[in-house]
């Protein structure tokens, strides 16, 4: 494991040094503060909870949201317990305060990943989709460029959230079928 922590400190240190920039900073920084607590992927779900053509795809989001806090935030941070980077990585310095101190798995990007794969399975045009994806890549991006996860973190978020994102559109679709039989049956 002592190559996975080199390896991994070393991309952010590289980070650090040769991509962070006063440009970039400040719009990285309010972009990683906006998946805070799944805020902004929250948010976007409920939203398509009022329009027919993307209703199914808010729903999808709500539930692998929940999925993904519970595998990562409620689970795997405690388990794990992983420090943040800053805090064993000599050097590094982080541009956002993180008040929890675990860090394995991001939280962050298993949120983006977790709404966006699902969004990506049932939003009515495929560039809604592809655009939810890149939004969830640039934030997992984020939480590096800011120096609250390691790569490894922000990788396995991001396989959590896929995770989660397709389990909770096959949740969906089983719900809807219950719920689809059972009207048939009160008609007769």
């Amino acid at each position: 494991m002592d190559w996975l922590i080199q390896l991994d400190g070393g991309a952010l240190l590289w980070i650090q040094e040769f991509v962070r920039s006063d440009l970039l900073t400040p719009i990285v920084s309010f972009y990683t503060k906006l998946g805070d607590a799944g805020l902004m992927w929250i948010v976007l779900s409920l939203g398509m909870l009022f329009f027919k053509k993307t209703r199914k795809a808010g729903a999808a989001g709500i539930l692998a949201l929940i999925l993904g806090a519970l595998c990562t935030n409620v689970v795997l941070k405690h388990l794990v317990a992983r420090p943040r980077p800053w805090l064993t990585v000599e050097g590094l310095f982080h541009l956002v305060v993180e008040n929890d101190p675990n860090s394995f798995p991001s939280g962050h990007t298993c949120a983006a990943f977790a709404a966006a794969s699902a969004w990506a399975r049932a939003l009515p045009k495929k560039w809604m989709g592809v655009t939810a994806v890149i939004l969830a890549a640039l934030m997992g991006l984020s939480r590096l460029y800011v120096g609250v996860h390691f790569p490894s973190d922000v990788l396995v978020g991001m396989a959590i959230g896929l995770i989660c994102g397709w389990l909770a559109w096959k949740l969906l679709g089983r719900l809807l079928r219950l719920r689809e039989n059972r009207g048939k049956r009160n008609v007769l």
